[in-house]
């Protein structure tokens, strides 16, 4: 018996061509459950991209053999992006489109009196510690795992002499590297109060915020030293799948006759 749908798709001798999952999971009743091609209204998201820059995100292992090790997975030994350190990226990218910059500007760095949008809101949810009104968002992130490692010293210099002073020497994922920005658009059900042209306004500001934070806010660690850009190779959602020259820009108009269609049959 398995335990895992991925690693049951992946033992797998050809691609599955229709949703059914494998027999004999015993996670089967929660996947059926989580499956979003089961279930109209949801969609999962894809952002295929490949790094421009080294990415770097410090391990929270209390010992170690060098000083700044990448991030790890505990069981696997591979480097990989949290699914709660996206969340909190692409909330940060949604705010910064939303008019947060200029909000920081006017109140001193401060985020006085902010208030995210409703369209933020129904997709991240409320802010931690929040007990009226509190909502659920409608976002399910999942981690990125890469296959590489490299090194990368930063050598800082001393503003008198102009010269080094200490090599610091960094474990990173190198340039080049590609990963998957995946998430899963998965409203409550019930939730009716948002309209169809709501929802996919919410979804298409997403993407543009998703775009701004791969390829010029950057995802990592050090993102003052330009770490953690990359360029968008491809980009989908559900079963389908488009490689023209702005991809993201192409899944925006996908959207609407997507999501159109799945939630309006509900």
């Amino acid at each position: 018996m398995s335990f895992d749908l991925y690693a049951e798709l992946a033992s797998l001798q050809a691609c599955p061509t229709a949703s059914v999952l494998p027999d004999g999971l015993a996670s089967g009743f929660v996947d059926g459950c989580t499956g979003a091609p089961l279930h109209k209204g949801w969609l999962v998201l894809e952002i295929q991209f490949k790094l421009c820059t080294p990415w770097y995100s410090k391990d929270d292992r209390p010992f170690h053999v060098l000083d700044n090790p990448v991030r790890k997975d505990r069981v696997f030994g591979v480097p990989y992006m949290s699914a709660a350190s996206w969340k909190g990226l692409l909330r940060w990218a949604c705010r910064m489109q939303a008019g947060l910059h200029e909000h920081l500007q006017r109140h001193g760095g401060k985020m006085d009196d902010w208030r995210d949008p409703d369209w933020i809101v129904h997709l991240f949810g409320n802010e931690k510690g929040k007990k009226e009104d509190f909502l659920r968002g409608a976002l399910a992130f999942y981690p990125t795992w890469f296959n590489k490692v490299g090194f990368e010293v930063i050598n800082p210099h001393s503003r008198k002499t102009r010269a080094g002073t200490q090599p610091i020497l960094y474990e990173v994922v190198p340039p080049n590297t590609e990963g998957v920005l995946r998430l899963l658009y998965a409203p409550l059900p019930g939730d009716d109060a948002r309209g169809t042209a709501e929802r996919i306004g919410a979804l298409q500001n997403l993407l543009d915020a998703a775009e701004q934070l791969l390829t010029v806010y950057g995802f990592s660690a050090k993102r003052t030293a330009g770490w953690g850009v990359a360029e968008v190779i491809r980009a989908r959602a559900n079963r389908g799948e488009w490689k023209q020259e702005n991809p993201i820009q192409t899944l925006k108009d996908e959207l609407a006759s997507l999501l159109s269609s799945e939630v309006d049959q509900r």
